[in-house]
């Protein structure tokens, strides 16, 4: 295949810098720009020779010797990259309508819902990738043994895709997931989030419905099977789609250990914990099985799966302490984690702490989906930056309100770092302790792996 000239607008996103690299690994001719560029997409521009000369947008970057420019989420509709391309009528993109157009010769698996997407897929990836099968692929985060977390190619027959429902361009407000067009999707669960974007839940369930409806002919759909919503839509009448539901894998924990039970196959040691995941294992074991990974196969590869970058990952143990850190920030998936935790070491306190860092969780309207969701904890602890609010043009919030909004009287409300980082020092550590912090934050710059 020739060799394309491609232009990113926007290139540091972690996806976008991804992409660029993938396809500059290819053959491919790769410039790119942006107003500002963050670790590690930073560090890894350079180390490919793909980080811009100089920050912010340059129309002259623009010409009509590009084959295509990829438009990424973080740019704006006036931008005047974006404008030039627009008037010189260059084929724009985003990155899903870019990957879609690489892939239509391949056999297309989506993975998508509220939660355990990028768990699911990256499990789907480790067990693939264990086997030496040829594949594509597109994941949200991290994953052990795989350089980048975008892969395209043109010999592969198949690509397992991460899809979200987020907007998919500046100019462009439809969910990610509808521009790929899968052969088989698997759809998580449902829960509202993104209140920016859906700012009703029907409107956010809706999206769902839209990914269902748009399902090929002999597609298959895999869905949680204990989600009353996911009933709705993965059970509509469509006869020229496959249904197949799933559930949480049998199993059970011995001395802090998780191990899944199979009649057939026996005992299955795991390092991941907590029932989500045991659904999460489910759900990538359906999807394997549609891709000839039979499930002798799928537990001998599981079984070495750590998990993806910031999802339940261990920052330490020293024998009476642990620290997890997790991604996990939306109400549900709070609840989840929390409660994965303490289900996995019910001897320990378990000290969880979240941050509002989402324009969904620092919305007032939003923050009564959280009551009850830290129940589990011992402890309970919320950071949110004033700063934040100010940046999403958000009313501010008083600890009064969050406290009322979780439903937890003894709930501890922090605005600054250090505050927090003294609290959590202050606690008595005579007793086992498991510290859990969620967020898609970084807590103010909270450095967890010397905190303790």
């Amino acid at each position: 295949m020739k060799p394309l000239t491609i232009h990113f607008i926007s290139i540091g996103g972690s996806v976008m810098h991804n992409l660029a690299i993938a396809l500059q690994q290819q053959g491919h001719h790769i410039t790119g720009s942006d107003d500002e560029i963050h670790e590690p997409s930073h560090a890894r521009l350079n180390q490919h020779g793909l980080l811009p000369a100089h920050i912010g947008w340059n129309p002259d970057a623009i010409h009509t010797g590009l084959d295509a420019v990829i438009l990424g989420m973080h740019a704006r509709a006036d931008n005047p990259e974006l404008q030039k391309a627009q008037e010189l009528k260059l084929p724009v993109y985003s990155y899903p309508e870019f990957v879609y157009q690489q892939s239509q010769n391949k056999q297309r698996v989506v993975i998508a819902g509220s939660h355990g997407k990028t768990t699911i897929t990256a499990m789907i990836l480790h067990v693939l990738h264990y086997h030496k099968r040829n594949f594509d692929y597109l994941v949200g985060a991290q994953i052990e043994g795989f350089e980048t977390m975008v892969k395209l190619t043109t010999d592969a027959p198949v690509i397992v895709i991460e899809g979200d429902e987020y907007g998919t361009s500046p100019i462009d407000p439809r969910p990610k997931f509808l521009h790929y067009h899968p052969h088989m999707v698997l759809i998580s669960g449902i829960a509202w989030d993104h209140v920016n974007l859906y700012p009703t839940y029907d409107q956010y369930v809706h999206q769902f419905e839209l990914l269902a409806d748009a399902m090929s002919k002999s597609g298959t759909i895999v869905f949680d099977d204990t989600d009353d919503m996911l009933d709705v839509i993965a059970l509509k009448e469509r006869e020229d789609v496959t249904r197949q539901p799933y559930d949480v894998h049998p199993y059970r924990i011995e001395n802090g250990k998780t191990v899944l039970v199979s009649k057939q196959h026996g005992d299955i040691p795991v390092l991941v914990f907590g029932e989500h995941n045991m659904k999460n294992i489910s759900g990538a074991l359906a999807i394997c099985d549609h891709l000839a990974i039979t499930e002798e196969l799928f537990y001998a590869a599981i079984q070495t799966f750590k998990g993806a970058s910031k999802r339940l990952e261990k920052v330490k143990d020293d024998g009476s302490t642990l620290v997890f850190r997790d991604f996990a920030h939306a109400p549900s998936k709070v609840e989840a984690t929390t409660a994965a935790v303490k289900a996995q070491f019910p001897n320990r306190r378990l000290v969880a702490c979240v941050e509002l860092h989402t324009f969904s969780s620092l919305n007032k309207t939003f923050l009564k989906q959280y009551r009850d969701k830290l129940d589990k904890a011992n402890v309970a602890v919320i950071f949110y930056s004033p700063h934040t609010l100010e940046i999403k043009h958000l009313d501010p919030i008083d600890a009064a309100e969050i406290a009322t909004a979780f439903d937890r009287p003894d709930l501890q409300v922090f605005t600054d770092s250090a505050e927090l980082e003294t609290y959590l020092k202050s606690l008595s550590n005579d007793q086992p302790t498991v510290y859990l912090f969620m967020s898609s934050g970084t807590f103010g710059g909270l450095d967890l792996k010397t905190l303790f």
